[in-house]
């Protein structure tokens, strides 16, 4: 069954968008609150920072971690006039709940309350404190890390639970006009400096087209036009590098193997996968499809060596890239992790996001019916 829609928004939606702009890893978590908006009724709450918000907040950060106290970190009181079935809060990590702290009468507004946290790892959960009793005050929190949600539920002390980081599998999607795939490997976001050279050495060996950060981007212009840039060249990629998240920081991951967006962005594009799988259960559970990452460890000049082999199976290739499609389109768009919000909070789907889903259900059998050409590659050289 289903809610029909009424001219009052149900849902309340926190959002940092205009308190943190583009910053890229917060990109994401706004394609997901678009999303959100598209198939839900749906008002958002987006403070702006004042003057001084850059000091403010860092001394109200600052008091939280050293003294367990609550100053308003530079943003305006915000007192809520509607009454709402479900509050959504989402953020990048927990000191994000100071921001939010200064909304006034949400209890009382908002049947339910739910917030989403990103980045949480258990290794900095004793100076996290502070940030903890704040959360305590939501219904149920969610999370993006699964090894992470035992010691939060200890620590925060109300209902917690994994839900994985999703994609705009449309967006995404190269179909119903696949476009040329001209970028022979993709990689952004953190990668293997080891790697990094091997890949440049075969660009300027064979004329490979690797397409890389270059610079130290810390935001972007316009958050939706960045997450556009990505899905127009990951779905124009032959293959995508991924890796889990902080691989490259066990001082602040700890021994935790947690799940990042770049699987979800490189599967929905049909890139193949090149990198590790992060080996922690829910991996195995959400990427079940045979060759969903060609593993290539950490820190290995091996890559020349994997492209090869792949190279050798353009059925193989193919399969693997119908089967990253078809998999996003169907279990792993935005759209499934808002449904596992409203049966979070009880709620019943409205009919925007049955619409939504139609038209990612024809998409994986447009995919699934079609044959995908795939250009011709020069022999690679050794490295």
């Amino acid at each position: 069954m289903i809610d029909t829609e009424s001219d009052s928004p149900r849902i309340l939606l926190f959002s940092h968008r205009n308190i943190f702009g583009g910053a890229l890893f917060r990109c994401p978590h706004y394609e997901f609150e678009d999303i959100i908006s598209q198939i839900d009724s749906v008002d958002i709450l987006a403070p702006r920072p004042g003057k001084w918000f850059k000091y403010t907040s860092w001394i109200a950060n600052q008091l939280v971690y050293d003294a367990n106290i609550a100053l308003n970190p530079g943003l305006p009181k915000t007192k809520i006039t509607k009454q709402y079935d479900l509050l959504f809060a989402v953020f990048s990590f927990s000191r994000d709940v100071i921001n939010f702290n200064t909304v006034t009468n949400w209890k009382d507004r908002c049947k339910t309350s739910i917030c989403l946290i990103d980045e949480l790892w258990i290794h900095q959960f004793i100076k996290l404190k502070g940030f903890f009793r704040f959360l305590s005050q939501f219904d149920h929190v969610l999370l993006y890390y699964s090894q992470s949600v035992k010691a939060a539920a200890e620590m925060i002390r109300t209902r917690c639970s994994f839900m994985p980081p999703g994609v705009d599998a449309i967006l995404f999607c190269p179909y119903p006009e696949p476009p040329k795939r001209f970028v022979d490997v993709y990689s952004i976001g953190r990668r293997s400096q080891i790697t990094h050279q091997a890949l440049l050495r075969i660009a300027k060996e064979s004329g490979l087209f690797y397409v890389y950060d270059s610079v130290m981007a810390v935001g972007a212009i316009d958050a939706k036009d960045h997450r556009y840039l990505i899905a127009n060249m990951a779905k124009r990629s032959q293959y995508f590098l991924v890796y889990p998240g902080l691989i490259d920081r066990p001082d602040i991951r700890g021994d935790q193997i947690e799940i990042g967006n770049r699987y979800f962005e490189g599967a929905a594009a049909g890139a193949i996968m090149i990198g590790e799988e992060p080996r922690n259960g829910e991996f195995e559970r959400l990427f079940n499809w045979p060759n969903a990452v060609s593993y290539l460890p950490f820190d290995s000049d091996n890559v020349s060596v994997i492209i090869k082999e792949l190279d050798k199976d353009p059925d193989k290739k193919e399969q693997i890239r119908r089967d990253g499609m078809v998999q996003s389109l169907l279990r792993h768009d935005w759209l499934y992790r808002w449904e596992t919000v409203l049966n979070t909070a009880g709620l019943r789907p409205l009919p925007k996001l049955l619409k939504r889903k139609q038209r990612l259900h024809d998409l994986a059998r447009m995919v699934e019916s079609s044959h995908i050409e795939l250009p011709s590659r020069e022999e690679l050289p050794s490295v």
